[in-house]
């Protein structure tokens, strides 16, 4: 019985930040951006992992200022590195581990971009091109392989998003 309240838990958490992200979608940025923050604190510092990663990942996108964008995104890897493999199949439909950080690279790649810092850009672009093989031959795969190669024309280093 506890299992299955813990795993209502998990998964309450996680419908609140897809209806946050919902709510983001739909065109409330700031409203979406202060019920992030304010999940944020309810979860702290130290809380699970997949909560900290998947709620930096979606607030980092709610940022005006880059900087911000970059911190967020930065919580975000940090948090994916604590998390295993057993962790994510406690949620339905989760990724493998190694599978998150070519999204988690990618963005903070797009993130030095727009900070002006060309080698911290192409160090994580490196890095998500390197962790791409992780990704599935379907929709999701394909959307981050072609961004990590958009990402990549951008930054003068042509099509190599699958070296």
């Amino acid at each position: 019985m506890a299992e299955r309240q813990g795993q209502a838990a998990v998964d309450a958490v996680m419908t609140r930040i897809g209806q946050i992200v919902m709510l983001h979608h739909a065109g409330d940025r700031e409203e979406a951006r202060q019920r992030f923050l304010g999940l944020w604190a309810e979860l702290g510092e130290d809380g699970d992992p997949l909560h900290r990663c998947t709620l930096a990942h979606y607030m980092a996108d709610t940022q005006d200022d880059p900087f911000d964008e970059l911190a967020w995104d930065l919580r975000a890897l940090t948090a994916a590195e604590e998390l295993t493999d057993d962790r994510l199949r406690e949620h339905e439909g989760a990724l493998a581990v190694r599978a998150l950080y070519p999204s988690l690279h990618l963005n903070l790649a797009a993130d030095y971009v727009k900070l002006g810092r060309t080698e911290a850009a192409r160090t994580h672009l490196r890095r998500a091109r390197g962790a791409s093989e992780a990704l599935a031959d379907d929709g999701y795969g394909d959307g981050v392989r072609g961004a990590i190669s958009r990402l990549a024309l951008r930054l003068g280093e042509g099509d190599a998003s699958r070296e």
